[in-house]
């Protein structure tokens, strides 16, 4: 998807009336925020028990995961997903050919802008230059799940996992669900095999941010044994 493809997405949606030029101005960015505005509902208990209940887990487990990357935020303020922009993944997926802005494409990890405003404009900068790049180097709402990982939880290109996203906590919730189903770590969720799934959810330098040990510890707080 390049960005003139993206407009016609836009304006099929009703988000945006302006030339599908493949310029990416302030209409295009609006119509964008537009398409992916979603509800402001947040994830009831019940829903995390009820989706525990499907593999075998319970809510302590899911509600771990919950705790750790989202602290229960999924949806910002304005309705948008809460998002993190990844710069290396999008130098990576990219080949570097956007290293010049050195915000948005870097070989190397950080420059994360502090408000979630900040941050989708940091991303927007980057769908200008490379559309699937951008939603694929951001990871997404409650479980922050990489974008990249689109196929992962049953999203045929990035632009669906996005809109996906725009649905609501609901929708990052069965994301969630999808995902760990999908790269088969249900058993060491399950198990609490932390350092295990840590590796293969949050990466290779999981222990850096303890993220092995604040799952345990989210764990526990939520009474688990």
């Amino acid at each position: 998807m390049d960005v003139r493809d993206l407009q016609r997405r836009l304006h099929a949606l009703g988000c945006y009336a302006g030339a599908i030029d493949g310029s990416f101005g302030p209409a295009s960015k609006a119509g964008l925020k537009a398409a992916l505005t979603g509800p402001r509902d947040r994830l009831a208990p019940e829903q995390i028990a009820a989706v525990a209940a499907s593999l075998d887990l319970t809510p302590a487990h899911v509600g771990a995961v919950y705790d750790v990357e989202s602290r229960g935020n999924g949806m910002a303020s304005d309705g948008l997903p809460i998002i993190l922009f990844e710069r290396h993944w999008f130098a990576r997926l990219t080949s570097g050919k956007h290293n010049a802005y050195s915000a948005i494409s870097n070989s190397k990890p950080g420059g994360y802008p502090k408000t979630q405003a900040e941050r989708w404009d940091q991303m927007l900068k980057a769908v200008a230059l490379a559309p699937d790049a951008a939603l694929q180097s951001a990871s997404w709402g409650l479980f922050q799940i990489m974008g990249f990982n689109h196929a992962a939880v049953g999203q045929s290109t990035p632009w669906a996992f996005a809109r996906e996203m725009a649905a609501g906590e609901g929708a990052h919730l069965q994301a969630f669900a999808a995902f760990i189903k999908s790269k088969g770590l249900v058993d060491e969720l399950r198990d609490k095999r932390w350092a295990a799934f840590a590796r293969a959810y949050n990466g290779p330098n999981y222990a850096i941010n303890a993220y092995d040990t604040k799952l345990a510890a989210a764990y526990a707080a939520r009474g688990g044994r």
